[in-house]
């Protein structure tokens, strides 16, 4: 059956071919991932602040 195939292929291929990180690698990259979103979070919020206040500064001209 293929189906068998492809998941034996698939299991041996997940064991023996791929390059696992280590526990340390992983912390560091989710360290990473969790800095670089709050400073996005951040910058967007900043960029919030400003278009609201320029939006209320042409609503009150108007």
């Amino acid at each position: 059956m293929k189906l068998v195939e492809n998941i034996k292929a698939s299991y041996d291929e997940m064991i023996h071919k791929v390059s696992w990180p280590s526990g340390k690698e992983l912390t560091q990259s989710s360290v990473i991932v969790l800095v670089a979103s709050l400073v996005l979070a951040l910058i967007v919020w900043v960029m919030d602040l400003g278009f609201e206040n320029i939006m209320r500064a042409i609503y009150k001209l108007l």
